[in-house]
């Protein structure tokens, strides 16, 4: 199974800006975060071909995932 990943600000290092992962049946957004070494601390936003979504779904076959991080500021 391939997605592709859409990461945003602080995630793009030393990742980049968008990758394909290749992953197993059945996985879920936690497991995709665990296998990119993304710490669930650092995902604000997660959503399945644009739409919310939580780490416990699960990703299909072709999904387009965006991450994006806290974002601090003031």
């Amino acid at each position: 199974m391939k997605v592709k990943v859409r990461l945003f600000a602080t995630l793009r290092e030393d990742r980049g800006k968008e990758v394909e992962v290749e992953g197993k049946a059945g996985m879920t957004g936690k497991g995709l975060i665990d296998q990119m070494e993304i710490s669930e601390e650092d995902v604000a936003i997660f959503l399945i071909n644009g739409k919310d979504g939580k780490l416990e779904d699960p990703i299909q076959d072709g999904d387009v995932i965006s991450i994006f991080p806290p974002v601090g500021g003031g």
